[in-house]
């Protein structure tokens, strides 16, 4: 089959380097050992972000064993069956996967796409990932992420609402729990409620809800970011309460939420990031736990904030009150538990 070059519906611009490299800092814990557990490859950008710039991020201050790529739309292929098309992310990632050193790890575990509103007949969509990932490939995304304010939701890019309630859908989503596959949900924190109904619907599914349920700070929500938290924190308790769901500790730098510091003179520094972000992240840990929570850059798009450095160190420092074996699972163990990385 042939690739298509994926286009986004909306612009992605490529980090500014020399803005970043005003903010040095030393690694903090520079030993521990890391798996980010979502990001990304695209050629959305100019320069592109494929694998060795990856690598090249994931390289030299912090102790990056491992990731895990999630989906973006990449270079579907062109031809054959729709339901199909997505495979060739999953063929391009481990192209380019295998053009890193071993060492590096890249994309240890692939999550990919596939359209689960076909029930019971998306099993040879899951194989056909399954034989293209080469022993990578983990699960699927789902961009659930839909709100009545167009400024906000991804409407426009396809997103259906309410999915996740859709009967066709969760039929899907259970033939992942057969195939040992996960469930990755991008949701916004006005959807929480209908992530908790579909845990309860598909409570053998492994779910791992992305970007920390995605608090929305544009359009309506402008301006209204404790009442975004109190609402996004209830959500999350309550979601919590599933014991089949997983959260991922990152995805801020996702323009929907409202985090602009790329309008600054200078980057955020760790302290300034661990500041206005770690009230999230104590919530997520004080609801799900460490043994449930783990560490996402989302890079290249939280690459418009910070660099990896600046911002493992703010994560480093928002679970600064963890145990060692807590800070560990955070940042390693439950990556590696949940998307089989060894």
């Amino acid at each position: 089959m042939n690739m298509a070059t994926s286009k986004p519906t909306h612009h992605v611009a490529a980090a500014d380097e020399g803005w970043l490299a005003l903010r040095l800092e030393d690694p903090i814990e520079p030993s521990l050992p890391i798996i980010d557990a979502h990001h990304h490859l695209w050629d959305f950008s100019s320069p592109p972000y494929l694998g060795a710039d990856f690598a090249a991020d994931a390289t030299g201050t912090h102790n990056i064993r491992a990731s895990i790529y999630v989906e973006c739309g990449m270079k579907f292929f062109m031809d054959g069956p729709v339901e199909l098309q997505p495979v060739g992310e999953t063929s391009f990632v481990v192209a380019e996967a295998e053009k890193v050193p071993s060492d590096r790890q890249v994309a240890a575990g692939i999550v990919g796409m596939a359209d689960l509103t076909l029930g019971d007949r998306v099993d040879h969509v899951l194989d056909a990932h399954m034989d293209a990932g080469k022993g990578r490939f983990r699960g699927i995304r789902v961009r659930a992420a839909w709100d009545a304010d167009p400024e906000a939701s991804y409407g426009a890019s396809g997103v259906q609402r309410g999915v996740l309630l859709r009967r066709e859908f969760q039929d899907g989503a259970r033939r992942l729990t057969s195939k040992n596959l996960t469930l990755d949900i991008w949701a916004f924190h006005t959807q929480l409620s209908e992530v908790s109904q579909f845990a309860d619907a598909c409570p053998n599914t492994t779910i791992v809800l992305d970007h920390m349920g995605g608090p929305l700070g544009v359009g309506t929500y402008q301006g209204k970011r404790q009442e975004v938290f109190d609402a996004w924190a209830t959500g999350i308790r309550e979601l919590a309460r599933r014991r089949n769901i997983y959260v991922k500790l990152g995805g801020f730098g996702v323009p929907r939420l409202g985090w602009h510091f790329s309008k600054e003179a200078l980057p955020p520094s760790s302290d300034e990031l661990a500041a206005l972000w770690g009230p999230y992240v104590e919530t997520c840990l004080e609801s799900f736990g460490p043994h449930r929570s783990m560490f996402e850059s989302n890079f290249p798009v939280d690459k418009a904030i910070c660099s990896m450095n600046v911002l493992l160190n703010a994560y480093k420092k928002m679970v600064a009150a963890c145990s060692a074996a807590e800070r560990s699972a955070v940042f390693f163990e439950t990556a590696a538990t949940v998307y089989r990385v060894t």
